[in-house]
């Protein structure tokens, strides 16, 4: 899974310097700092209670309440079920497709808006295939998924502003939380050190591609200016419904499997999730240059918060896809 790299025995990430290091009894930097810590941030963990009053507090006057993004899998699922059934709101739910979402994702969304009545808004294009194609034939370590969520965001936004819809639902769980209460900054905190060599990289790669096309002149170089931007264009609050919920992904899967007719995916990364096909490529190459993904990250939050067991994080994040089927994905960027 990461080599030769040895794992954390904690956590599951691996060392990787400078950024991640052992100590003598084979504890990663990360989860040292986070025992001098937890017993503060167990304590500001937020309730349902504190997810509600948000909710009431930036209540639309509109047609929807809020704007639900949808990719299918299990969390944004699940997000879109609670905030029609259980909280009562008016949804509208959101796709965005850069020609890398499956069909089984896309029929997952179908059954949902479907069975629960909401109204539906799909967006495809071809807009990111160019920037990812260059990351790619470049050879650049620039995570893929990193772009594509700034991208992805911005477009958010702005589908926000265009119906006047007060509150965006991400399905992000607890792992892609940076412990605050609705989105005010980068959720994956680009500054913390998992993610130093990675933004880093991903930063460099953008301010130079950028400048040599015009067709990106005016792409956000990071998550901050994506916020910043979308600060004076309306104002939106981005929260989810998981942060704030005591339930496991196991609960709410059964739930929206019965509900739903939701189906797990026969092939994707990390096992039991729903994600992109260009998210083999974004994984096969961020093992390659930095040994872990952000899904590495995110299941070691998990694991320290006694969500997760390591385990389990250790069989959902063996790579059970060969260089062949990457080669498929990576045909479709130059066709």
């Amino acid at each position: 899974m990461t080599g030769d790299r040895k794992l954390c025995k904690r956590c599951v990430l691996p060392e990787s310097k400078p950024d991640i290091w052992l100590n003598a009894d084979g504890v990663c930097n990360v989860c040292v700092e986070y025992e001098k810590t937890k017993a503060c941030l167990r304590e500001s963990a937020p309730l349902e209670s504190d997810f509600i009053k948000l909710l009431d507090k930036h209540k639309s006057k509109g047609d929807y309440d809020c704007l639900v993004m949808c990719s299918g899998g299990k969390d944004s699922t699940a997000a879109l079920y609670y905030m029609k059934e259980r909280y009562k709101c008016r949804p509208l739910a959101f796709t965005f497709d850069h020609h890398f979402e499956t069909e089984e994702a896309l029929d997952n969304i179908k059954n949902a808006v479907d069975i629960l009545g909401v109204d539906f808004l799909f967006f495809k294009t071809d807009y990111m295939k160019d920037m990812f194609s260059e990351i790619l034939e470049t050879e650049s370590r620039a995570v893929i998924c990193h772009p594509c969520s700034i991208w992805y965001m911005d477009l958010t936004f702005k589908m926000a502003a265009r119906f006047d819809i007060p509150i965006i639902i991400a399905g992000w769980t607890k792992g892609q939380s940076a412990k605050q209460t609705m989105m005010s900054k980068c959720g994956c905190n680009i500054h913390q050190t998992e993610f130093v060599s990675m933004a880093k990289a991903t930063a460099e790669f953008l301010d130079d591609y950028t400048k040599r096309n015009p067709k990106y002149k005016d792409f956000p170089k990071s998550m901050e200016e994506v916020l910043s931007r979308a600060k004076k264009r309306h104002k939106s609050v981005v929260l989810s419904p998981h942060w704030f919920l005591p339930h496991d992904a196991s609960k709410y899967v059964e739930t929206i499997k019965k509900e739903l007719n939701w189906k797990m995916p026969k092939l994707s990364y990390p096992a039991g999730s729903t994600n992109c096909a260009l998210n083999f490529l974004s994984v096969h190459h961020s093992m390659k240059n930095f040994g872990y993904t952000h899904y590495h990250v995110e299941m070691s939050k998990l694991i320290r918060e006694g969500i997760m067991a390591r385990e389990d994080a250790l069989k959902s994040l063996e790579i059970d896809f060969d260089e062949k089927f990457l080669d498929s994905i990576a045909k479709t960027l130059t066709t």
